[in-house]
């Protein structure tokens, strides 16, 4: 089967159907996620936290997610099904300047990745462009921004008030007519998530941004039921229910398409 493209998410997007995405850091989690009709997967540099057991992402290295990117993209070529669009996060430091930024994208994409993660606002929209002029898709990611979060005070919901809205939102419409071809918005009150949706037309994938994005991600181990720590009030824990690991992710990719995921309690108002 053929594998799913940016340009299958935009036209998901167009035609206001919702996707999934999933985190994945190896080959059999992603043939997985791939077999359960997961749209989209994230190398995420959540990787810190859930496989290399560090309190943040931080302490990622290019070099680890070089190496989880090759591993999934392994899986999910195997996988027998349509495989799905993969997102690779730059880790801290790799970006600061857009040479640093296109060398290590490189990387990334020889490794296997279709596209990679900034995070950040109105500062990167030169390193989005330097990216894009030369082939790079770029998937922004705006809200709470793991890497940064000590800046943000701690892990907390971003754009309570409306001058933090605005700012996001106009963060992500300058981000977008640079170039990113995707944007992750995370932990942000459910009208920020719709209204930057609204405003853009690349897929907005949300993570506790509320119903209104385009799409929904969650760390896989957090869906699992098996994230160490306090889980975040958008984390829904799939496994209690579903059996097995496949079907958990199925579970998820199905309630995200069909609108019954999140529900009111994974929202913030």
């Amino acid at each position: 089967m053929s594998a799913i493209t940016l340009a299958t998410l935009n036209r998901l997007k167009t035609e206001r159907k919702r996707f999934s995405m999933l985190t994945a850091y190896d080959a059999s989690f992603a043939a997985t996620a791939a077999r359960a009709g997961v749209a989209s997967v994230l190398v995420g540099d959540s990787l810190g936290m859930v496989v290399q057991g560090g309190s943040s992402t931080v302490s990622v290295t290019l070099e680890d997610m070089a190496y989880h990117t090759a591993c999934v993209a392994r899986g999910v070529a195997g996988a027998g099904k349509a495989a799905p669009l993969i997102v690779a996060d730059l880790p801290l430091g790799t970006y600061y300047t857009a040479e640093d930024a296109g060398r290590n994208a490189a990387c990334l994409m020889r490794a296997g990745a279709n596209a990679v993660k900034l995070e950040g606002g109105a500062f990167l929209a030169e390193t989005v462009r330097f990216l894009t002029e030369r082939g790079v898709p770029v998937c922004a990611h705006l809200g709470l921004t793991p890497q940064t979060a000590d800046m943000l005070g701690g892990y907390k919901v971003q754009g309570r008030d409306e001058a933090a809205a605005r700012q996001i939102q106009d963060d992500a419409v300058l981000l977008e007519a640079a170039g990113a071809r995707l944007m992750v918005l995370e932990c942000v009150p459910d009208a920020v998530g719709a209204a930057v949706a609204a405003a853009l037309s690349i897929p907005v994938i949300g993570i506790g941004a509320g119903p209104g994005t385009d799409a929904q991600v969650l760390v896989m181990h957090d869906m699992l039921g098996v994230s160490p720590g306090r889980k975040a009030r958008f984390v829904k824990d799939y496994m209690a229910q579903a059996g097995s690991v496949e079907a958990a992710f199925r579970a998820f990719a199905e309630e995200v398409e069909t609108g019954v995921y999140p529900a009111p309690e994974h929202c913030y108002g």
